[in-house]
């Protein structure tokens, strides 16, 4: 379990042979390192902060978030309830070195007003074509921050055919 603290990216971290508690300390040490506990958690200048659920930030929301998925019924409804997904996280640790602009890999680096509930957002994703990786990051109404969303492996046969579309639609400038 303390391994996945030595972990790099690109490598996976190992969380197969761990049971439910050791998996949620070893992701949970991750991302307290990574992001809940790290003052210089910014991208292009500008601060990286969770989401406030009713005025409070909850990082244990992101966290869910960040090492979980949405479930959805055979025909793609969404239940409401969240799953842990192996995907999401054994790639945890890859959001810091994303955010730091420390990758040599092809990174495609953009911004797309995303229509969600009739209402248009402007996101900021950060995709690692190689890694099939992405982070959604959100301008914060002050534009001063941004507030992280989510981070995911498009593993699924509509993923990178939908961030490809994105990307073709995407903004001139990034938010």
């Amino acid at each position: 379990m303390p391994t996945n603290l030595l972990k790099v990216y690109p490598a996976l971290l190992e969380l197969n042979d761990l049971n439910i508690t050791q998996r949620y300390e070893s992701l949970q040490r991750i991302f307290e390192r990574d992001v809940a506990n790290n003052s210089q958690f910014k991208f292009n200048g500008k601060k990286i902060r969770p989401l406030k659920v009713e005025g409070v930030v909850d990082m244990e929301v992101l966290f869910k978030h960040l090492t979980t998925e949405e479930d959805e019924d055979e025909t793609g409804i969404k239940l409401g309830s969240r799953s842990f997904d192996i995907h999401r996280s054994n790639r945890l640790h890859f959001i810091k070195p994303h955010i730091d602009d420390k990758i040599e890999d092809s990174i495609r680096l953009f911004s797309y007003n995303d229509r969600k509930e009739g209402r248009t957002y402007t996101r900021t994703y950060i995709y690692n074509l190689k890694e099939k990786y992405v982070i959604v990051l959100e301008s914060q109404r002050s534009n001063t921050d941004y507030y992280l969303l989510s981070a995911y492996y498009l593993y699924k046969e509509w993923g990178e055919k939908a961030m490809k579309k994105k990307y073709k639609n995407r903004l001139l400038d990034v938010y």
